[in-house]
């Protein structure tokens, strides 16, 4: 499935990736798996203040700890990054937006 996945790290920041991800099962799976591990291999911190961090966090989070520069810089990073996006979400366009803190798809 192709899928569109969009950065919005500012007004004057935006990143566009087209991917596309064999989706299945195992697929989403180790999506799943990527995600975690990247969210704790960045150090990254829930932002509700409960603690609960869920799948759309991580991926704010996770695009939040890359950053601008280094998923326009690094097209295996945020290409890997946009695949497990589409994989986890099966939807054809996603958008990541920082400053509103939200996935919307």
């Amino acid at each position: 499935m192709r899928t569109t996945v969009s950065f919005i790290f500012s007004p004057q920041q935006l990143l566009t990736l087209t991917v596309n991800p064999e989706s299945s099962e195992t697929g989403a799976q180790q999506a799943r798996k990527w995600l975690d591990t990247t969210w704790e291999e960045m150090g990254c911190e829930p932002v509700r203040p409960s603690g609960k961090v869920l799948l759309l966090d991580k991926i704010l989070g996770v695009a939040d700890a890359y950053g601008y520069t280094l998923l326009t810089e690094d097209t295996a990073v945020a290409s890997t990054f946009a695949g497990n996006i589409a994989l986890l979400l099966g939807k054809p366009n996603v958008t990541v937006d920082l400053p509103g803190l939200r996935v919307g798809y």
